[in-house]
């Protein structure tokens, strides 16, 4: 299966079919990000067969220009924000070089193997969380599940509550689960920084044989 696949199954789905009416109705009302031919960006660029991570965001960047369709990532000319920095920040003090994405767009990360996904894949401009709970997370939680079915020793870095709720969707005995609390500035001081999530994403994909990430 590619993700074109997988995700045209669920466009057949009743929910799926009940959200689309919703979404094209919000982005002719008001102002939605990431742009409409970006928000399955991350599927694009992550191929299903080269799946190494998955990285759980929670929605897009609600300010202008933010958004590209990859969870925590910027376009390379917008200023980077606070949780990016932190993550560039962490990146730093676990390997002991600074990222390869300094300028937050993180399109290298997808295209080697890491899944950026938001469990929300719209949002109104300057309203944080303004499509949940309309249908994005069955969507999600149904890409999650295929994942943890079909594919094996995927690594799921959960950030944050939200995302480590979703932990009940992945079947911890064919995948690789590092939890911390989320990057953002409110919380990374209590865990992100130290977590040394991505020496061990790497240990992990070296202990099976699995070219590392370039973070």
């Amino acid at each position: 299966m590619t993700w074109e696949e997988v995700i045209e199954q669920e466009k057949q789905k009743d929910y799926y079919k009940n959200l689309k009416v919703q979404i094209d109705k919000k982005y002719e009302m008001t102002t939605v990000f990431p742009p409409k031919e970006k928000i399955f960006r991350a599927f694009a660029l992550t191929k299903l067969d080269n799946l190494k991570v998955v990285i759980l965001g929670q929605d897009p960047y609600h300010g202008k220009g933010q958004a590209q369709g990859l969870a925590f990532s910027t376009p390379a000319n917008i200023k980077n924000p606070p949780s990016m920095q932190n993550i560039l920040k962490e990146i730093n003090e676990d390997l002991q070089r600074p990222s390869y994405c300094l300028d937050g767009d993180l399109t290298p990360w997808a295209k080697q193997g890491v899944l950026l996904l938001n469990t929300v894949l719209t949002v109104e401009e300057s309203k944080a969380a303004s499509h949940q709970n309309i249908g994005w997370e069955v969507f999600t939680d149904n890409i999650i599940k295929y994942i943890s079915q079909n594919c094996k020793d995927i690594v799921f870095l959960l950030w944050g509550s939200p995302a480590i709720k979703k932990r009940v969707l992945i079947d911890e005995k064919k995948h690789h689960i590092l939890t911390t609390v989320h990057p953002s500035p409110l919380s990374a001081y209590r865990g992100f920084f130290g977590c040394k999530h991505f020496s061990q994403t790497n240990n992990i994909l070296k202990s099976l044989a699995k070219e590392p990430i370039n973070w």
